[in-house]
């Protein structure tokens, strides 16, 4: 894919938080990007302000005269969350244009540029979004793929400085689905966690190991891998093909945390790797899984040649993800978080967190599972980790792309649920049950679009009582 040639590049899916990503790169190298997608969003807003087209008509009406009639010099990238159905994406391939996935693409991008690439079942938003604040808060030439809106950039997109003589340094965030990593070409890459996950695509956990170490396997010779413990374990393997591999975890691995004390709003915690000691870092995103996504982002700025204090200053001043154990509302007598977890595991190490932040007070937790399939293949891992509140809350499941599959919803879950208090809710119905509720922790869960209900919340929680 030769980039100079290109004259428009055309997005079906423009409104994913991957794809919207790469069409802000785009539009910053100069080459004119549209757009579809199925709904107006948040993230669809923020690129027409940017002057980025987009329409929300999937007919061959609405595709631009200018991608109509340039079809030798216009890269088609489309999401596999497109439907098998959509008449825009037909269209292209029927007429031959060159179509790209998303991941394809990013390859593309970044195959010439040093990268680190972050990868796992969960834990790559926070970890690259820390790792890519380290390096440009310390001065590196940056740029930066990211699966999340960082409050320090308010983007998923971090740019380098084309002025700089220096070549950029790049993070990208490695998704798994769709063996959409094993496009890239690292010379870091952090492996967080290799839990079971995305068994639509792989079919077991055999599979998704088996893929894991195929990325792996893509690390430059002389490249480093770090990786969590538990999935170091999980990958059951001991030859590489280059000499740096290093494991962390927060207790127990040669890079850990000792002395982590919790507090409302941050975590402190010394940092340790063999004969290396750090003390006293502090990041301002609870959660000890945030910790431990530190002690990696750590590692890779150490590695990267970065300062002791650049790295204390960096990790103070990192303000964390959007979703991503997001403080709405603190108060004494009310707290509201909301968090993008939707894997049990996730959801396991938010609440732990949340419950050792709060130990005195009611935690209620309203979810919303993502996926009929990923709801279906844990339902009993969903009702254990949820059972940590005392106060649980379903929404019905989000679909994304899948269609319906009989006999699985939210209610299924609720059986093996042993809160006391637990209930199905509809959307048009939450706020007024949160009102006689009462909660005095809240938390929303979920990656689908519980989301439009933040705000809401939010609104309505700094009101109570008055």
């Amino acid at each position: 894919m030769n980039l100079k040639n290109l004259h428009n590049v055309y997005f079906l899916g423009i409104g994913g938080i991957g794809m919207s990503a790469i069409a802000r790169w785009f539009g910053h190298v100069g080459i004119p990007v549209k757009g579809y997608d199925k709904t107006p969003s948040p993230l669809t807003q923020q690129l027409v302000e940017e002057g980025i087209y987009v329409h929300y008509e999937d007919t061959l009406d609405t595709i631009p005269t200018e991608v109509k009639g340039h079809k030798s010099h216009t890269l088609i990238v489309w999401t596999p969350a497109m439907p098998a159905d959509s008449v825009q994406l037909d269209y292209f391939r029927r007429e031959g244009y060159l179509l790209k996935k998303r991941a394809e693409v990013l390859g593309s991008i970044t195959k010439d540029m040093f990268t680190i690439a972050v990868a796992g079942t969960h834990g790559k938003t926070s970890t690259s979004s820390i790792i890519s604040h380290l390096l440009k808060s310390a001065g590196m030439n940056v740029t930066a793929f990211l699966g999340g809106i960082t409050q320090n950039y308010e983007s998923n997109l971090i740019l380098h400085d084309e002025s700089r003589d220096e070549a950029p340094i790049v993070v990208v965030e490695a998704d798994e689905y769709d063996r959409s990593f094993l496009q890239l070409h690292p010379n870091i890459a952090v492996v967080t966690s290799v839990d079971p996950d995305h068994l639509d695509i792989y079919g077991d956990h055999q599979e998704l190991t088996r893929n894991f170490n195929a990325f792996i396997d893509l690390i430059h010779p002389e490249g480093h891998l770090l990786i969590q413990k538990n999935a170091f374990s999980a990958l059951n393997r001991n030859n590489f093909g280059f000499s740096r591999v290093e494991s962390y975890s927060l207790t127990s691995s040669s890079i850990h945390a000792t002395n982590i004390r919790s507090g409302i709003r941050s975590f402190a915690f010394d940092y340790v790797k063999e004969d290396q000691f750090i003390t006293d870092l502090t990041i301002h995103v609870p959660g000890f899984h945030n910790v431990e996504n530190a002690l990696a982002a750590v590692t890779v700025a150490l590695d990267l040649g970065i300062k002791e204090s650049d790295i204390r200053d960096g990790l103070d001043s990192y303000k964390g993800v959007k979703r991503r154990f997001e403080i709405k509302h603190q108060h004494h007598d009310r707290v509201y978080i909301d968090d993008y977890a939707h894997h049990p595991e996730e959801i396991k190490a938010f609440l732990g967190s949340v419950k050792a932040m709060y130990p005195d007070k009611k935690l209620t937790a309203v979810f919303q599972p993502h996926l009929f399939t990923r709801t279906r293949d844990f339902a009993r891992e969903f009702s254990s980790s949820l059972s940590l509140a005392d106060e649980v809350v379903l929404m019905e499941i989000y679909p994304a792309r899948e269609k319906p599959i009989e006999g699985v919803n939210a209610a299924m879950l609720l059986g093996e649920i042993t809160a006391v208090k637990k209930s199905v809710q509809k959307r048009e119905d939450l706020m007024a049950y949160l009102e006689t509720a009462s909660p005095e922790v809240l938390v929303t869960i979920g990656a689908g679009d519980i989301d439009r209900m933040v705000e809401p919340i939010t609104k309505w929680i700094k009101g109570y009582g008055n």
